[in-house]
């Protein structure tokens, strides 16, 4: 738990960063409420630090224009985070280039005290982060790019190729950006096509920010659309199965981005597109639930298919033990 004395500090150097704020704002960054900021800020008036507060509807605290303060020191919660931070974004190939981490994890290191920097080298040379880095990351460029145009509410503008190999320019209203799954998304209304998309970073080219702005559906959510629009990407081959459990259970063992669940009156139907019917059989196998295949025909000759080599498997392996 943060210590009072800590969050006054952090209010004084959110003000600092962003120039002004709001009060709901700041109370949502640190997790306190509006009255309680506003203690805050008079405890830094009483201070002697100028903060003025704008009235009526969308007022905001701000610093007096001219105002400036000496760098403040890192605490030693705050060197953690930002120390896993950097190392995060490395593992995850976000820079640009290694002397990028290197270069802020130098200058963070030059304005801790002794003992505190002691514990981010630590921390820097014991630590090793080992998650699944399956897909190539995005041009760093990209997701500011995407990022900042959802800050700002701005349409952005890029040239994109889709997972079938088309190439195409595209103008966004960059709704949200989430990291799921391994991959980086943007989403948001696509002018191309009138609608609702879903882009991989990984596959943008020359994003850049358009001067024109759109309003946000306040609704949006991204991680949800983004999982569903995974869940219903064209394929060859459009399932149909009707899993004799119920929808708990079976949120548990198929992924969002796999297939969409619907309750039904005997069990859940899944339905998803696949490009190949084989591996598909073989994960409907190893679920071990009664189904039933209503699409396509296919699918039943693939776990049929599957059934005879696993049967020929137990077989074989009877037989070399005679």
């Amino acid at each position: 738990m943060y210590h009072p004395t800590t969050r006054v500090l952090t209010v004084l150097e959110l003000l600092q960063t962003y120039g002004r704020m709001s009060g709901p704002d700041l109370a949502a960054r640190l997790e306190v409420n509006v009255r309680t900021i506003r203690h805050y800020i008079t405890l830094l008036q009483d201070l002697g630090i100028p903060i003025e507060a704008e009235r009526g509807r969308g007022g905001a605290y701000r610093l007096r224009p001219g105002f400036k303060l000496p760098p403040l020191m890192f605490t030693e919660d705050e060197a953690v985070a930002l120390t896993l931070g950097l190392l995060v974004a490395r593992r995850m190939g976000l820079t640009a280039a290694a002397p990028a981490t290197e270069g802020a994890l130098a200058k963070v290191e030059r304005v801790l005290p002794d003992t505190t920097r002691a514990q981010v080298q630590a921390l820097q040379q014991a630590l090793r982060l080992e998650f699944p880095m399956f897909y190539d990351a995005p041009d760093s460029a990209v997701v500011v790019a995407f990022s900042s145009a959802v800050q700002q509410q701005r349409q952005v503008h890029f040239a994109y190729q889709s997972w079938r190999g088309e190439a195409t320019q595209r103008t966004l209203d960059p709704y949200g950006v989430v990291y799921y799954g391994g991959r980086w998304y943007g989403a948001g209304f696509c002018h191309l096509r009138c609608d609702l998309r879903a882009f991989r970073l990984d596959r943008v080219q020359q994003a850049r920010l358009l001067s024109t702005r759109f309003v946000r559906p306040a609704d949006f959510d991204i991680l949800t659309f983004v999982t569903r629009s995974l869940a219903t990407t064209p394929g060859t081959w459009a399932i149909e199965v009707l899993l004799y459990t119920d929808l708990e259970t079976a949120r548990q063992h198929v992924p969002p981005t796999l297939a969409t669940l619907e309750v039904m009156t005997e069990g859940v139907l899944l339905r998803c597109n696949v490009q190949h019917l084989d591996w598909f059989a073989h994960f409907l196998a190893g679920l071990g639930w009664a189904l039933v295949v209503y699409k396509p025909a296919e699918l039943r000759d693939e776990l049929r298919a599957l059934a005879q080599r696993v049967a020929a498997l137990a077989e074989s392996s009877a037989s070399m033990l005679m």
